[in-house]
Order: structure tokens, then C-alpha cells, then sequence
């Protein structure tokens, strides 16, 4: 079970646990979250920074000193709060900037109970000297790591998986970026520009402009 403070929780990380299929626990303080504890100790930590900060902090160090295992802890924080995190690195495990997007949050959750051994082992998707590695999000060309946003790397990975088809940049943005985003198509093109320098010559190409259409990656069977 995952641990969230505070209690109730924000609606949006409530509703994003929920979808992802996660069993989760709110609590108030860090009593509640010691007593309360599972006996194999709590699976994660969703710890929001982004209201109250010092009473974040305050449960963060309580988990991380108490003896209920807690899997990785991810903290919450709003953009103004990215100077306070750099001397308490201790605290947490990995952060996430509030409003977060879900399928971001999703991702680093997925990742810390990976490190944990929470999650089975690596499924990793390939083409053509490229790999994605879906369990770590971690991306290689020629055995090479590609340094990737969490956004390239979700588009790439859209790509890998569906090559030789033709999407427009509107089926782009709803199946990668999610019907809740409101960004123009050209979000799309700066992304595929920044992926296919990414890639390098001997690979950009992989990324196919189709003209008045949009884009394939790969090629197609015919």
C-alpha cells in the first residue's frame, strides 16, 4: 500500500493513484503514518510539499527514520520550492514539479518501486539500434543512453512501439500528450526536432515527416 500525505489528498493525485490502479493510504501526520503502516512497511511515499512544506519535511523525516520500510519517497513541490530541495536531498528520493501531468507522476512512481524490486523485470522495445527500456524509461541508440525529457521519451516510446503508421499531430497530442492538454501542434514538431539531434544523423531519419499528414516512424511493411 502507498502512503500519501496530507489527508484528504489533492483531488488530482487522488484520481491519478486511482487509475493507475494503486492501493493507497492518506494520513494526516507522521504518527499516523508510522502506526498505520503495513507490517512489509509502505510500498511508497506521495509525500505534497507544494502547501505546507515544513510539515512535508517533517514526515518525510519520520519515514525515513522510523522502522517501517517505506519504498522510495516522491515529493511534491511547486516551482518556487526547487531551491529549498537542493540540502535535503535526503529526505526524498525523487521530486515532481505541482500541477504535475499523470502520466508523469505514473512514471516516477513506476520507477522508484522498479529500484525497489516492486515491479518485475525490464521489457525493453527495439528497432533498428534503438532500445526502450519501459520499466527504467531509459532510452539507447547503438548502445548508447539518450539524455530524454520525460516528454521525448514518452513520444519515442509511442513511436517505437507503432512502427510503420502514419499519426497526425493531433493523434500525436491525444495519445501521448492526453486529451487534457491544451498545446498546439506545433508541440509536436519542437519534439520531433529536438528527438530526431537526439538520435544523430545516422538515425534521425527513423522519424519520417509524411507531408500533409504528419509523421511515421520507421518504415512501413509496403
Amino acid at each position: 500500500m502507498l502512503l500519501v500525505y496530507p489527508d484528504p489528498p489533492p483531488p488530482l493525485l487522488a484520481q491519478t493513484l486511482d487509475l493507475a490502479g494503486y492501493a493507497w493510504k492518506a494520513v494526516a501526520n507522521a504518527s499516523i503514518a508510522m502506526a498505520q503502516a503495513p507490517e512489509s512497511g509502505w510500498s511508497g511515499a506521495v509525500v505534497c510539499a507544494d502547501t505546507d512544506p515544513e510539515a512535508a519535511f517533517g514526515v518525510c523525516r519520520v519515514l525515513r527514520k522510523g522502522d517501517a520500510p517505506v519504498d522510495g519517497v516522491l515529493l511534491l513541490v511547486n516551482g518556487g520550492q526547487l531551491g529549498e530541495l537542493e540540502h535535503r536531498d535526503d529526505l526524498f528520493d525523487d521530486f515532481c514539479l505541482s500541477p504535475f501531468h499523470p502520466k508523469e507522476l505514473e512514471a516516477r512512481l513506476h520507477h522508484l518501486q522498479f529500484r525497489a524490486g516492486r515491479v518485475g523485470g525490464a521489457e525493453i522495445s527495439a528497432y533498428s539500434g534503438l532500445e526502450i527500456n519501459t520499466e527504467t524509461y531509459q532510452a539507447a541508440v547503438d548502445g548508447k543512453p539518450l539524455d530524454l525529457t520525460y516528454m521525448e521519451y514518452e513520444l519515442l516510446k509511442f513511436f517505437v512501439q507503432n512502427p510503420g503508421k502514419v499519426f497526425t499531430r493531433e493523434q500525436l497530442l491525444s495519445r501521448v500528450w492526453g486529451y487534457e492538454y491544451y498545446g498546439g501542434a506545433r508541440t509536436v514538431d519542437v519534439h520531433v526536432r529536438r528527438l530526431r539531434a537526439k538520435l544523430g544523423e545516422e538515425h534521425a531519419n527513423l522519424i519520417q515527416t509524411v507531408r500533409s499528414v504528419g509523421y511515421r516512424f520507421g518504415q512501413t511493411r509496403w
